[in-house]
């Protein structure tokens, strides 16, 4: 290892670490020519190869931006994607394989996607295995009630009065106010 202060091409390990569970191990170096310690972190490279046949460093980030996109307008907190990201990375990464197929990392999101929300669920399979019909919706829909995955419904409240949207062109601005004037 170069050291990073002389660029003395030789530097001497004094201590070793497992971190992050032994996923990494961080080492301290000392500089054999200059006597400067340093530290390196070791990190067995997980790769993901693409349908064009490139492959890139798996990525958490891209995971949980993937799913972000399925999960837009849903109760889901950047926590539980981060959560979400770490069991994909650990599904992965079990398989003992130092490179992985996109296809497999799409599987491994799917199941966690399911646990967390079934509509972005939904909407990340329907993406994910190409739906391009509404049986496609209802064969999915089908299979996790099978699972016994489907909460009951939620009754949705209706509010009172006009349907939400727009006011009409005409109003004024307190129209909508039941009382407010002195009307007749």
């Amino acid at each position: 290892m170069r050291c990073p202060y002389c660029r003395h091409p030789e530097s001497r390990v004094t201590d070793s670490r497992e971190a992050d569970e032994g996923a990494m191990i961080r080492r301290r170096r000392s500089c054999r020519e200059c006597g400067r310690r340093f530290t390196t972190v070791e990190e067995a490279v997980l790769a993901v190869v693409k349908r064009s046949g490139v492959s890139e460093p798996f990525s958490r980030a891209k995971v949980v931006s993937g799913v972000r996109k399925a999960c837009q307008g849903r109760p889901v907190d950047d926590d539980a994607l981060a959560l979400l990201a770490q069991r994909v990375e650990e599904a992965v990464r079990s398989t003992g394989c130092a490179e992985i197929p996109s296809h497999e990392v799409g599987l491994a999101i799917l199941g966690p996607l399911r646990e967390l929300d079934m509509v972005a669920y939904l909407r990340f399979a329907s993406v994910y295995r190409a739906f391009d019909s509404l049986a496609d919706f209802e064969a999915e829909i089908t299979a996790l009630r099978a699972l016994g995955d489907d909460p009951q419904p939620v009754p949705r409240v209706e509010s009172r009065g006009a349907a939400p949207g727009p006011e009409p062109a005409h109003a004024a601005p307190g129209d909508d106010l039941v009382g407010a004037g002195s009307g007749p």
